[in-house]
């Protein structure tokens, strides 16, 4: 957790007292205070969006207290009639309170050194083996006179502002309400974001890295078709896009840019094969992908990720004209109806506009995702343009004496290509097909995992985004699921990944992604 600046308790708070508790809250309180005295025990008060974000939060706080207001407890019992994520994290979280009330009296404290049973055991046994406690707050606190409004915000903050005022120490408020946060720290708390499911945006992994090394290790690497990792000994770093040192380190799946030390003409592009000591030479496809060639090195990075059958999951990220999406679908034509590689092609999209909502659309079902998918169609309108592209199982015929309107309802009509929505995604098996998720940066870290854990045998999947343009509020660059999903998924044997930094879309678009 990245922890907020915490000021002084405001001088015209004044300290508050107990009213209205019950035995089993004072003796919980005196046991907080008696339990302050050892300086590496931290006392959390959550906030209830911290909840409905991860209901796991209770048990990513190792060995400290864990501090639950009842009004919390309240407003997850509002939140669980949702149909959405937020409903299902409500009602996650309140089972998990109840599996820790059959531990024992959460107002008193229950301590989860042992993993609590269901089917959250290994997100507690992943927090720690030594365990912390969760508590639920019942007193009624007064609140200082700046948070005067009877308003469940102010109660929870006065949960945390209490306990401090009673001199218990390391009093933390967790928090993903920015307002909250600001109003906590004003009256001198120490305030957090909750960043359990957050990665170093700044830093994420962007799979590949350039390297300054003797020429005639890129000479070995064509002439032998391979160069052991152990031959560039202690190359030191390497350089990130942006510029800076990169950890030397190579993962698996991760692309290599060689350059002489001696002459900035002679390079080499290499990837490292899977999880193999050996890297291997790239060259990009000899002809082109269902009528697309790379343009650039990033470009070549990603066709041969996205052609290569070993790898199971690509991620591709870039800002917009990029050509991640066109390059995806173009290797998805390709496997699809050239190679016969899978059974069809299925393309989905998170429904969530940019800006204010058109409301409801009428129609069947295919009627309404025409305005979310129009995107799609516009990438398979430009492949299925007459531009020299081929599909195979003589698909490709009377091709000229349809218009490109008809020929993407006619592969749509025959099950080939199917657009889908991800609404209803959960509870299903995708076999056999390549599947691509179009503005994934606009998914949580959650509807990832679920995403990704629907692939069946034979699937590839395809995660493709702009972590610079996420119109969700609730999500930023650090806390998105595709960031998430390629941080964490790095270095796996059947996962690839590749950041575009080149626009190709045209002058003007290039122009713009790089100075508005």
């Amino acid at each position: 957790m990245s922890q907020g600046a915490a000021t002084g308790p405001s001088q015209s708070a004044g300290p508050s007292r107990e009213r209205g508790t019950s035995s089993e809250g004072r003796t919980s309180t005196r046991k907080a205070a008696a339990g302050s005295n050892d300086k590496t025990i931290k006392h959390f008060v959550l906030d209830t969006n911290v909840l409905l974000h991860d209901p796991n939060a209770l048990f990513v706080f190792h060995e400290h207290e864990v501090i639950i207001p009842l009004v919390v407890v309240e407003e997850l019992d509002t939140f669980k009639r949702d149909s959405g994520d937020r409903g299902r994290n409500a009602r996650e979280s309140i089972r998990q309170l109840d599996r820790l009330r059959g531990m024992g009296r959460l107002v008193e404290g229950v301590a989860w050194g042992e993993p609590v049973g269901g089917k959250n055991a290994d997100a507690a046994r992943r927090a720690g083996t030594g365990g912390g406690t969760v508590r639920i707050d019942v007193n009624n606190h007064d609140r200082p006179p700046v948070l005067s409004a009877d308003k469940p915000d102010n109660r929870i903050i006065a949960v945390a502002y209490d306990l401090q005022q009673q001199g218990v120490q390391n009093v933390v408020f967790v928090s993903k309400d920015l307002n909250a946060r600001i109003k906590a720290d004003a009256l001198g708390l120490k305030t957090e974001d909750f960043e359990n499911q957050k990665v170093d945006a700044g830093r994420l992994y962007t799979g590949f890295v350039s390297l300054d090394v003797e020429g005639s290790l890129i000479d070995e690497l064509y002439h032998d078709r391979m160069l052991s990792l152990t031959s560039l000994g202690d190359t030191p770093g390497g350089i990130s896009p942006s510029g800076e040192p990169v950890n030397p380190e190579i993962y698996a799946n991760q692309f290599v840019i060689l350059r002489d030390q001696d002459d900035d003409s002679h390079t080499g592009l290499a990837r490292r094969l899977a999880d193999t000591d050996h890297l291997i030479p790239v060259t990009g496809p000899r002809k082109p992908v269902f009528g697309i060639m790379a343009r650039n090195v990033q470009q070549t990075m990603a066709l041969d990720l996205l052609m290569d059958d070993e790898i199971r999951m690509v991620t591709l990220l870039g800002s917009a004209g990029t050509g991640k999406t066109l390059l995806a679908v173009a290797a998805g034509m390709a496997k699809v109806f050239t190679e016969e590689r899978y059974d069809k092609l299925l393309v989905a999209r998170p429904i969530m506009p940019m800006g204010r909502d058109i409301g409801y659309l009428p129609g069947t079902k295919d009627d309404k995702l025409g305005a979310w998918m129009q995107p799609i169609f516009d990438n398979l309108g430009y492949l299925l343009s007459t531009r020299g592209a081929t599909m195979g199982s003589g698909n490709n015929q009377h091709a000229e004496s349809l218009s490109t309107e008809q020929r993407i309802e006619k592969l749509i009509a025959g099950g080939q290509v199917v657009l889908e929505p991800l609404t209803y995604i959960r509870g299903r098996s995708i076999p056999h097909q390549f599947m691509i998720v179009d503005e994934a940066q606009n998914l949580t870290p959650h509807e990832v995992k679920t995403i990704i854990s629907r692939i069946g045998e034979g699937t590839k999947i395809i995660l493709t985004g702009d972590i610079g343009q996420i119109d969700n509020p609730y999500l930023d660059e650090a806390s998105n699921g595709l960031s998430y999903a390629i941080e964490k998924m790095k270095g796996l044997r059947i996962v690839g990944h590749c950041t575009l930094t080149k626009s190709e879309r045209s002058e003007l678009a290039s122009l713009a992604a790089n100075l508005l």
